[in-house]
């Protein structure tokens, strides 16, 4: 709908001579606009234009100014020349057309720029347990499976089970998963710290975090992701803020009542109320979950709050073989991007990786099926122009469109 409104606005524009070209002139920041309607209106901003460049490394770098909105800006810029030169006057029409295309060459030539490896602190080394569970109806959960399933994760995660795991993690990372993993669960509480203490490493849980009934209210449960010290103890836990409409909750449940199904196998959850890192021996975790990787600004709060290197744990196998998977993967990396940190994604189904500050897969593990990666990763406390003012050139955009539109709708006055 929105980009069906862009394109009405435009056609509509274009469809009056007089506003041809001015119309183009509106066209990249009228799109910038509408991306940023799509993020903080309707709240989707699935595979934003500026992303499709995230392998483009030197001209990517712009988002760590403008976020990927300006990329998604210099994409419609270019595209709008190649428009215009169809409707100047024919002997200016070769010199534009030529300048549009010699302008797309080099800045896509940036594709072909591969700078050296980001710098690593050896010390700083993470194992990221890619679990492969299975999406299975709530009775497919036996007491044996469960168990069962909980000592393999344990056994993938123990010291020197994974390849090049020649150096010792201080930090494992387990994903958001469709297994019963409640933090309420003495069984799991248990496993879970025994691991812990066994490999004298911080744990990074994705679970069902509960908060228990009040006399005022009733119990509450969070998608989370609970952080466990080396000595056992369940310290901090982050709850997903950016719950999924009909996914992970139902809005405007008086209307869309009828919708309650859809939700049977994830839950209705509450959201969280806090984007603050979580402290794992003096490193600071920018923790998100699942598709909040999308939301440019949310994951730019992380890093603004002190987070030293993002955290994204997540279930792709809601996806299946589609091409949603690698799509999700490549947002999460342009966070890495605007923020300028190293990223741990750690997933169910895959893909299961750690990437750059430039936003480059370092390593990755072959998606369906159990096992885990060994990462080596280095801490940032520098912040990037984006992560300390956010998305200031999408609303600049937006102020330029809604400006221009009001000139052209009430101030242009018809051409005889």
């Amino acid at each position: 709908m929105y980009h069906g409104a862009f394109g009405l606005l435009i056609g509509w524009l274009a469809g009056k001579s007089p506003f041809s070209r001015r119309a183009l002139l509106l066209s990249p920041v009228a799109w910038v606009a509408v991306e940023l309607a799509r993020t903080r209106i309707t709240g989707f901003p699935w595979d934003l234009l500026g992303t499709c460049q995230v392998d483009n490394i030197p001209l990517a770098r712009i988002a760590t100014v403008t976020g990927v909105y300006g990329i998604s800006f210099e994409i419609m810029v270019v595209n709008a020349a190649l428009a215009a030169a169809f409707l100047v006057e024919r002997q200016r029409r070769k010199t534009l057309l030529w300048a549009a295309i010699g302008a797309a060459i080099a800045l896509q030539a940036g594709s072909l720029v591969h700078p050296p490896a980001a710098a690593v602190q050896e010390d700083k080394v993470a194992t990221l347990v890619q679990a492969n569970v299975p999406i299975l109806e709530g009775s497919d959960w036996t007491k044996e499976y469960f168990d069962a399933t909980l000592r393999d994760l344990t056994q993938r995660s123990s010291p020197g089970s994974t390849a090049g795991s020649a150096q010792h993690s201080s930090l494992i990372v387990w994903p958001e998963s469709p297994a019963p993993f409640y933090t309420s669960d003495p069984v799991f509480r248990s496993a879970i710290g025994n691991l812990a203490r066994s490999a004298n490493a911080w744990l990074l849980v994705g679970s069902i975090g509960i908060r228990n009934a009040t006399p005022e209210s009733a119990s509450k449960y969070y998608n989370s992701a609970a952080l466990i010290s080396p000595q056992g103890e369940w310290v901090s836990r982050y709850d997903k803020i950016h719950l999924v409409p009909f996914g992970e909750y139902v809005p405007f449940k008086r209307i869309f009542a009828f919708a309650g199904g859809l939700t049977k196998e994830v839950g209705d959850f509450t959201e969280g109320d806090s984007r603050a890192p979580l402290e794992a021996g003096g490193i600071k975790l920018g923790v998100f979950i699942c598709y909040e990787s999308i939301f440019p600004d949310e994951i730019r709060q992380f890093a603004a709050n002190g987070a030293q290197v993002l955290v994204n744990i997540s279930n792709d196998g809601w996806y299946g073989d589609s091409g949603a998977y690698a799509q999700h993967l490549k947002q999460a990396r342009m966070r890495a991007v605007e923020n300028s940190r190293w990223l741990l994604r750690d997933t169910n189904t895959g893909v299961t990786a750690f990437i750059d500050p430039l936003g480059r897969v370092v390593d990755s593990a072959p998606r369906k099926i159990r096992t885990a990666v060994t990462a080596h990763y280095a801490l940032s406390s520098a912040t990037t122009f984006y992560t300390r003012h956010g998305d200031w050139f999408a609303y600049l955009c937006a102020i330029i469109c809604a400006a221009g539109l009001l000139s052209l709708l009430f101030f242009h006055k018809a051409e005889p």
